[in-house]
């Protein structure tokens, strides 16, 4: 799979250390969608150009079907 422009690699360390802001729970890459999967707060945090943004008000709320699969 190659990368877009708007779609850059995370760097895998960098995903080792984030946690979800609001629970600080672990996070989910979601590669397909460019995103970080938090469960527990049932929301999807975008990554854009390679940077997670980790912002509440920037991420999108999780369907039930999208949370019973993380």
């Amino acid at each position: 799979m190659s990368e877009t422009d708007n779609q850059k690699a995370v760097d895998p360390k960098l995903l080792e250390i984030l946690v979800c802001p609001q629970t600080k729970g672990p996070l989910r890459y979601d590669r397909e969608k460019a995103e970080l999967l938090s469960k527990k707060a049932r929301l999807a945090y975008p990554i854009r150009d390679g940077v997670p943004i980790m912002l509440p008000d920037e991420a999108r709320n999780l369907s039930d079907d999208e949370v019973n699969a993380i």
